[in-house]
């Protein structure tokens, strides 16, 4: 990829993305499958922004909605509710810090925006509102587009493909040539693992995670903690972190720039040492 590719214009911040980065998860949820409830008050998601930050992320990712399989939807206020006084709060600490907003709701990505996220992370790839592309196009941040089948509360009944890589490879080429028709400069890949996918649907997306960057947009990798690492070894979201890591390299050795994850030092470690292994 050329220089220009990699680089994402967050609002007049380039962000560049000629080494790998880590994306900070801080869910602002009771919910949420893995940390959910731990921060709900400012004072706790302050300080877990703060050290998301010196434990080396660049980014960091505030959801207010639970996405994960089986969750309901709250209402777009209570949404809005839980992540704008969180953004404010963070970006008055750290003005710096670069924030997406997890958020498949166009209103909510607005707000979010408004209150200081540059970036917009959608998880329905903009299926769940018709909305959010015209959005994207207007603010001008970054866009991930993620792939997923079904919602939330039904995606894992009964996923099927015909071939996991290429059918999502064919979503995301007619989505991004939708977001470039209207304008969007700056998109990022995901892949959506665990979102409408099995065991087996998710471990050969990894395995094929390189073939993404036949598109020549950076690739995100959200692993962290998820079940194909549970299922796969047994253990529960709290006894994932070894399942994550060993995971997050084969993730980096594949072309992913951005990893998503809940353990932001034990990430940056293998970005590190992944480093060190490309400069052998």
């Amino acid at each position: 990829m050329n220089t220009q590719r990699l680089t994402l214009n967050c609002l007049g911040k380039l962000l560049v993305l000629d080494q790998p980065i880590v994306m900070g998860i801080l869910n602002v949820t009771p919910d949420s499958f893995f940390d959910g409830g731990q921060y709900q008050h400012i004072a706790e998601i302050v300080g877990r922004a703060s050290q998301m930050i010196t434990d080396g992320a660049t980014i960091l990712d505030i959801g207010g909605l639970s996405t994960r399989p089986g969750s309901a939807p709250v209402s777009p206020n209570e949404e809005m509710e839980r992540v704008v006084p969180a953004i404010k709060a963070i970006k008055d600490k750290f003005p710096e810090a670069i924030i997406s907003i997890d958020t498949y709701r166009a209103a909510v990505a607005r707000a979010a925006v408004e209150a200081g996220a540059s970036i917009i992370n959608d998880v329905s790839g903009g299926e769940m509102d018709d909305q959010m592309f015209d959005l994207v196009a207007t603010l001008k941040t970054p866009y991930i587009l993620m792939h997923m089948q079904g919602t939330p509360d039904q995606m894992q009944k009964d996923p099927h493909y015909e071939n996991v890589t290429l059918d999502i490879m064919r979503s995301l080429v007619k989505r991004v040539g939708r977001l470039r028709a209207l304008g969007v400069k700056d998109i990022i890949l995901d892949p959506g693992f665990g979102f409408g996918k099995t065991l087996a649907h998710n471990f050969q997306l990894l395995k094929e995670l390189h073939t993404f960057q036949i598109l020549d947009l950076p690739i995100l990798a959200g692993i962290s903690r998820k079940s194909m690492i549970c299922r796969t070894l047994g253990v529960s979201p709290a006894e994932a972190l070894n399942g994550t890591t060993a995971l997050h390299m084969v993730a980096l050795q594949q072309g992913a720039k951005i990893l998503r994850v809940h353990d932001v030092k034990e990430a940056m470690e293998v970005i590190t040492l992944f480093q060190a292994l490309e400069q052998a």
